[in-house]
């Protein structure tokens, strides 16, 4: 059973560390609302990449001002 257990625990820390995000990549509207929070407390602005998928949340860039 603990083998199990670490195992289980290990493949989740696993996928947290992979980058893989909650909405599974889509610009939701809260997932744009974190990146655009980040970004603005880095002092850059969110925008859309050129010719990115607006449904993308790896379509946006922080650009500096």
């Amino acid at each position: 059973m603990r083998i199990l257990l670490v195992i289980s625990s290990l493949m989740l820390c696993a996928a947290c560390a992979s980058g893989v995000t909650p909405d599974g990549g889509v610009a939701s509207y809260d997932a744009l609302k974190t990146a655009r929070d980040a970004c603005l407390a880095k002092g850059g602005d969110l925008q859309l990449a050129k010719e990115g998928d607006p449904q993308s949340i790896t379509a946006y860039v922080c650009k500096r001002k």
